[in-house]
């Protein structure tokens, strides 16, 4: 690393977005990746598109059970 580093031509949020929305990984564990892999394969979809809609409705669930 530099001892110093020149800022003097840099530009206050350049970079930021206020918008942007942070999509954050998520790591299965082996057993169920592979699990979710072969439903997917089946179901000839995604499987973002299919733990998302596992997700929806579990949320869903959740929700009537507390009314």
């Amino acid at each position: 690393m530099k001892e110093e580093y020149d800022f003097s031509k840099g530009e206050r949020g350049k970079f930021f977005y206020p918008d942007a929305e942070l999509c954050l990984p998520v790591y299965l564990e082996p057993d169920i990746a592979d699990f979710m892999r072969k439903l997917a394969g089946q179901k000839d979809t995604d499987i973002e598109k299919l733990v998302n809609d596992w997700l929806r409705r579990n949320i869903s669930l959740i929700e009537t059970l507390r009314q």
